[in-house]
C-alpha cells in the first residue's frame, strides 16, 4: 500500500485529504510537486501498478489542487466555462468519494470465501442486454456487408422541381382574361381548368385581391354555381 513521506506529513494519501478537509493540515503548506514526485518514484519501483491505486492518486491529486488553487487565488474571476469545469470536476471527485465505501466494500466481500447476496439487492435492477454467444464479429461482419449491399442498391433520390405561382402573376392572369373576353367578363370555373390544387389556391387568393381593390365585381346566377367575374 502506497504511503506519501514528505517534509509535513507521512502516511496513507487518504489520511492527507481527510486532515486538509477538516482543518487540521494547512493546504497551503504542501508541495504538490513534491507529493507528486514521491508518487512516481513510488511506481518506478514496482512492477505493475494497480488501476485502484492510480485512480485513488488521480482523485486526492485533483482534490487537492482544486483546494490549494481556491486557497491561493480566493478572489479570481474565471470565466463561466471555466466555472463549469471546476463544479464538473468538484461533481467527479465527490461522486469517486461516495463510491469508495461501497468499493472497499465490495474488495472486503471478495476476499471472503462464502458469500451469499439476497434476491432483495436484484430487485428493480436495470435491464441488461446479454448477446447471444451466436454473435461473432464473423457475422456481425456479415450483416453490415448485408446492409451496405441494400443501400448500394437503392434507387438514387429524384429531385422534384415545382414552379413558384406568386400571387401578382394570378391578379394579371384574371385581368388579361377579362381584357380578351368580348363581354368583359369570365367564370372563375374556366380559370382553374386544368389548374393544379396549389394554383387553385394562388387565383382565389388573387380573386378576393382584385375584389378588394374594387377592380372587379362577382355575381352567382345560384347557390354552388360557377363564380362569374367581371371587369369594372
Amino acid at each position: 500500500m502506497y504511503e506519501l513521506t514528505t517534509e509535513k506529513f507521512s502516511g496513507p494519501i487518504g489520511k492527507l485529504l481527510e486532515l486538509i478537509e477538516e482543518k487540521k493540515l494547512e493546504i497551503t503548506e504542501l508541495n504538490l510537486a513534491e507529493i507528486t514526485a514521491d508518487f512516481l518514484e513510488y511506481v518506478k519501483k514496482i512492477e505493475a501498478v494497480e488501476p485502484r491505486l492510480l485512480a485513488n492518486f488521480i482523485n486526492v491529486a485533483a482534490s487537492l489542487l482544486l483546494i490549494k488553487s481556491k486557497s491561493l487565488l480566493p478572489d479570481l474571476k474565471l470565466t463561466m466555462k471555466e466555472e463549469e469545469n471546476i463544479k464538473d470536476l468538484e461533481g467527479r471527485l465527490n461522486f469517486y468519494r461516495n463510491c469508495k465505501p461501497a468499493m472497499n466494500h465490495i474488495k472486503k466481500l471478495a476476499g471472503k470465501k462464502n458469500v451469499e447476496i439476497s434476491r432483495s439487492l436484484f430487485f428493480c435492477r436495470p435491464e441488461v442486454f446479454y448477446p447471444s454467444p451466436d454473435i461473432t464479429i464473423e457475422n456481425l461482419l456479415k450483416s453490415a456487408e448485408k446492409i451496405l449491399e441494400a443501400l448500394r442498391e437503392m434507387p438514387e433520390e429524384q429531385k422534384i422541381e415545382r414552379s413558384l405561382i406568386t400571387l401578382e402573376e394570378k391578379i394579371e392572369e384574371i385581368v388579361a382574361r377579362l381584357k380578351v373576353e368580348l363581354e368583359r367578363s369570365t367564370s372563375f370555373g374556366s380559370l382553374l381548368k386544368d389548374k393544379p390544387r396549389s394554383e387553385v389556391v394562388v387565383l382565389f387568393l388573387a380573386l378576393l385581391h382584385l375584389l378588394s381593390e374594387q377592380m372587379i365585381s362577382v355575381k352567382q346566377n345560384k347557390g354552388f354555381s360557377d363564380i362569374i367575374i367581371e371587369k369594372k
